[in-house]
């Protein structure tokens, strides 16, 4: 007689249904504010079960957009949760590569996005003042003309003049300026850097603002009209706007901040930036923080995902704190980075966190000449921004 494997069978249930584990015995796993329940023949079933085939196949699923779910119309996605999705899906999607969406087991530990609690602090008012600095007018201004260039391919003119007009606006503010030459294919594009000393004796830790530049158009080609406002010229603006409110004060610890080339393409220019850091140099990174997708809010209450790793654990509390203290963002978690430019520096265990906004699949247009500044929500990318200003705040230490 031939073996059946036995079948799953799953329900998605309010994640504060905390007893579900007790009552079924069933395994589950929490995305965000939805409980994944599943059981397999002979298990107690999860209440109002869903029958899967002898076949399913229970994975996490974390993309870029929708990138996933364009590319597999005909998986069926149980839960989805904008990034992250869980799919009824066979193994051999997991052995297969890409660089906007990735499959794998679901996470041991029942967690794929967290939710924390909100929990406020006592707002330091020197922190408040340094809040009012970051204005509407200034992040609009730098979005504008960024969006407005015809594409910011990573191997482009535009990315070039891109480039060009960023170092001379963070050269007005006092930083020092200098260009990191990225290898992209069998072209070479650029990181923009900038310095800006701390006033703190002896050795001082650096703490970076990141983002990258360039932008894409994947239907229409390296050609092809990609104004990239989200993706992301969102980030790259908020990189100008925090390092403008950044040197206001002074700061024990150096700020850099970096302008990264080729992150559609692959992330070539952290990977290549972390890869030749000295491990001095290295060591003496206390924290990066990363935009990308700030911009275009998704759902009905103003969210933002933080998303970095174990390493990242310290960086994605202070922003919970600050975001709870200073915002009106919900937030949501997850300690399994993907796809942006904080994976470079998690990958050489340095603290590296990802901003970006809350259901970021809804967001349609990325990657497409319809990534536009009129779909930019102006007040979510800038209570992003208040956010991480407040946390960055804390890490630099005023002087």
């Amino acid at each position: 007689m031939l073996a059946v494997e036995p079948q799953i069978r799953w329900a998605v249930l309010p994640a504060d249904r905390s007893a579900a584990r007790s009552r079924t015995r069933a395994r589950q796993v929490r995305v965000g504010d939805q409980l994944l329940v599943w059981s397999q023949e002979g298990d107690p079933a999860p209440e109002a079960a869903r029958r899967g085939t002898a076949e399913s196949e229970l994975s996490l699923v974390t993309q870029v957009g929708r990138a996933f779910q364009d590319a597999h119309p005909g998986v069926p996605v149980v839960l989805d949760h904008g990034r992250h999705l869980i799919v009824d899906a066979g193994v051999a999607l997991r052995e297969r590569a890409d660089t906007c969406w990735r499959v794998e087991p679901l996470p041991a530990d029942g967690v794929a996005v967290d939710r924390p609690e909100r929990r406020a602090g006592a707002a330091d008012p020197e922190v408040e003042k340094l809040l009012l600095s970051a204005t509407r007018p200034t992040y609009e201004s730098d979005l504008t003309w960024i969006s407005q260039l015809d594409t910011r391919h990573s191997l482009s003119a535009g990315f070039r003049q891109a480039a060009d007009r960023a170092e001379a606006a963070l050269n007005a503010l006092g930083f020092a300026t200098s260009r990191f030459a990225v290898v992209v294919g069998g072209g070479q594009s650029e990181n923009v850097i900038a310095d800006r000393p701390g006033t703190g004796e002896g050795p001082r830790g650096v703490v970076l603002v990141t983002a990258h530049l360039d932008s894409v158009n994947l239907a229409g080609g390296p050609e092809a009209l990609a104004p990239g406002a989200d993706d992301n010229g969102s980030g790259a603006a908020g990189v100008l706007l925090l390092g403008q409110v950044l040197a206001t004060r002074a700061w024990r610890n150096d700020v850099r901040l970096i302008l990264f080339g080729g992150e559609e393409q692959g992330l070539f220019g952290s990977r290549q930036y972390v890869a030749a850091l000295p491990p001095a140099e290295r060591s003496r990174i206390r924290a990066v923080l990363n935009m990308d997708m700030i911009g275009v809010r998704n759902s009905a209450e103003p969210a933002v995902l933080l998303e970095g790793a174990p390493v990242s654990r310290g960086l994605i509390d202070d922003l919970s704190a600050a975001a709870a203290t200073y915002t009106r963002l919900r937030v949501e978690t997850s300690l399994n980075p993907f796809a942006s430019d904080h994976v470079p520096f998690i990958a050489a265990g340095v603290p590296a966190v990802l901003t970006i906004e809350g259901n970021d699949s809804a967001n349609g247009t990325i990657h497409s000449e319809n990534d536009r500044l009129a779909n930019i929500d102006f007040d979510l990318a800038l209570e992003i921004l208040r956010m991480n200003a407040a946390a960055l705040a804390g890490w630099l230490v005023p002087g």
